[in-house]
């Protein structure tokens, strides 16, 4: 009887402890905190890290696709992206809009902005504390910068067990689920059949390590993000009139201070910031730390120069593709009313409205496989990278993981989109506690590596 109302079991655990006010407030927080310290360089330093990332993407450095063991720094942050850039950003960001209204998205916006410093030091850190194996492969994350950095290395083995267990709802139920509801939508292909062939799919590629997952990441995130952002801004240009009412209608629920059904004013603020918080970061991962295990398999040395390619993950995560896919719900009408409160509905009804009932399904199916299916190989890793962490790298359990968590793809191919999803909210919750403990006790380390780096580089330049 319990399990047949997974939102009974699980609703009150995620508003009341782990997405209540208190683990908001340490996720913001930690973001601002980060930000003073660091003299808001998001924004003052985005010449830098611009040229650094984007300025950067098609250099020398960045074709050489390996070294060693080890990849690229624009292959690790293909990898980190195909994990970020998912059905967060889609099916994530309808749920937060119809379950806290259009005021979600600021709320997602001031979650971006500050997650930006939040991610950059995460990275950071894993690099200058990662370790090595016997063949040169470097394996970092926050289970490293606990141990190394702090000393708490019972507060690591916390966070990947944590991690283990984020990578089965995160990292695959919800993303498996997503792409069966939306490829049998469209083509009415049986969810069993779309389970066993996507893992089958994704088999082929996480059992082949490391170096197959960023070789896959790095030609399918730039098309994925590309295709997608092209065809948003269609479906939006041919709707400009609307637009600045949307972008109005975000900004006065975000502060709206009417009571809902009877409650105390400010109910609607507090609930668009639940959710703008919690659907934020469960797309860009920032405070998660998640992110930071696949940038430490980058042969860059400079942890800064590393870092600044997670500045431009959550920009473009959530600043540029989470608000295509707000934008695209709000001109259409897509929030309350007489739509169902399912977030694939939501996308699949918004882009049949943008491109019609003939390639819209067909569209938001495609971006739903790309985006969820490269989710599910690169959280694979992170799961890998943190069951590692606890078993010393035992080979043999890494591959009974692999096995079966592809086999899991199966299962949440089949299963409900509501308990997955909550699910996910719970894990990612709980990963973000141990993870922003330690940025604040390192944020002395990380002020003082950026600083450095800064100086050096400054002092390079005068000589030159």
């Amino acid at each position: 009887m319990v399990f047949s109302n997974p939102k009974f079991l699980f609703g009150d655990i995620i508003d009341e402890v782990v997405w209540g006010p208190y683990l908001l407030v340490l996720l913001l927080g930690t973001g601002i905190y980060l930000s003073v310290r660091l003299g808001f360089f998001q924004i003052t330093g985005i010449k830098l890290w611009w040229s650094g990332t984007f300025g950067h993407m098609f250099s020398k450095q960045n074709r050489r696709k390996e070294k060693g063991n080890n990849i690229s720094p624009f292959r690790a942050v293909m990898t980190s992206m195909a994990a970020t850039v998912g059905t967060g950003n889609i099916v994530g960001v309808a749920t937060a809009i119809y379950s806290g209204g259009p005021g979600a998205v600021f709320w997602m916006w001031i979650s971006g902005f500050f997650g930006m410093m939040t991610k950059y030091s995460e990275i950071i850190l894993a690099v200058k504390y990662r370790g090595k194996d016997k063949d040169g492969t470097h394996r970092g994350g926050p289970m490293y910068y606990m141990e190394k950095g702090l000393n708490m290395k019972w507060l690591a083995v916390i966070y990947a067990v944590l991690g283990v267990l984020a990578t089965l709802g995160t990292g695959n139920l919800t993303q498996s689920n997503a792409i069966s509801q939306a490829v049998n939508a469209a083509f009415g292909v049986p969810v069993v059949i779309i389970g066993i062939t996507l893992a089958v799919l994704c088999a082929l590629v996480i059992l082949g390590g490391i170096k197959r997952i960023a070789s896959f990441s790095a030609v399918v995130v730039p098309f994925m993000v590309c295709f997608y952002i092209v065809g948003s801004l269609i479906a939006l240009i041919s709707n400009a009139a609307k637009l600045p009412e949307a972008f109005s209608l975000i900004i006065r629920e975000a502060f709206s201070l009417r009571a809902a059904g009877g409650g105390i004013a400010g109910y609607v603020i507090m609930k668009a910031m639940r959710f703008g918080f919690a659907r934020g970061v469960f797309s860009n991962e920032a405070g998660l730390g998640t992110a930071s295990m696949a940038h430490s398999v980058s042969y860059e040395k400079e942890p800064v120069r590393q870092g600044f390619w997670g500045l431009f993950e959550v920009f473009l995560d959530t600043i540029v593709i989470n608000t295509l896919s707000a934008l695209i719900f709000i001109v259409f009408g897509l929030y309350g009313g007489s739509i169902q409160p399912s977030g694939m509905t939501l996308a699949m009804t918004a882009f049949i409205h943008a491109f019609g009932s003939g390639f819209g399904p067909v569209f938001m199916s495609f971006i739903i496989l790309c985006f969820a299916g490269s989710t599910i190989i690169s959280w694979s890793y992170y799961g890998q990278q943190c069951l590692g962490y606890l078993t010393r790298n035992n080979k043999t359990v890494s591959m009974v993981y692999k096995i079966a968590f592809c086999g899991l793809i199966i299962v949440g191919s089949l299963g409900g989109m509501t308990f997955f999803w909550e699910l996910a909210d719970i894990f990612n919750g709980l990963m973000a506690i141990p993870n922003l403990i330690a940025l604040l006790l390192l944020s002395r380390v990380i002020t003082s590596v950026s600083k450095e780096y800064l100086a050096a580089r400054k002092h390079k330049k005068l000589k030159e």
